[in-house]
């Protein structure tokens, strides 16, 4: 069930589901975040946004930072590390690409939590629709504990924010490439 927040953005409701064997998540209980937006740009432009450098680090939330590890390629096996800038300590998140296509990319990752954040396009009569899926278990009860306290609202605002500020890059560029 999901919310819908002005005219272009949705948040479905969080999600517990039970992950299915084989997956890096483990078999415990995955809390699972899902977010759209509609662009007006094509989902050539959409994919660059979510796959160029560049363009991440302008609508990638300012505490994260994403290092490629080896030379910035977004293919399938590709790893990154996301780090969460923080005084004191920068933990972070080793991922890998484990689907890609224009259009599409899902990162496994696994650090203090575990799980994937799936990106994918979808053609529009107007544009693309872009869905944010974010699934993770984290593994401490502890660090769970304190996530529900207090991040879990905030990821989820933030989530919203990436996803706005990335509308707005894609719609530029897709305006200055007419």
């Amino acid at each position: 069930m999901g919310i819908a927040i002005g005219p272009q953005l949705s948040i479905a409701s969080s999600i517990w589901t039970r992950q299915d064997k084989g997956s890096i998540v483990g078999r415990g209980f995955v809390r699972t975040f899902e977010q759209s937006i509609s662009i007006a740009a094509p989902i050539e432009v959409v994919d660059r946004c979510i796959v160029s450098p560049d363009l991440m680090g302008q609508w990638l939330n300012p505490m994260l930072k994403c290092e490629s590890v080896g030379d910035w390629s977004v293919e399938v096996g590709d790893r990154f590390r996301f780090k969460l800038r923080m005084p004191l300590l920068e933990p972070a998140l080793e991922c890998v690409v484990a689907e890609r296509r224009v259009g599409l990319v899902v990162w496994d990752f696994a650090g203090f939590f575990t799980g994937s954040d799936r990106w994918e396009c979808q053609p529009q009569s107007e544009g693309t629709l872009l869905l944010n899926q974010f699934s993770f278990e984290i593994p401490n009860p502890l660090v769970a504990a304190g996530f529900e306290l207090g991040a879990a609202q905030l990821t989820q605002r933030d989530m919203r924010a990436q996803l706005r500020r990335l509308q707005a890059i894609a719609e530029e560029l897709a305006m200055t490439r007419e």
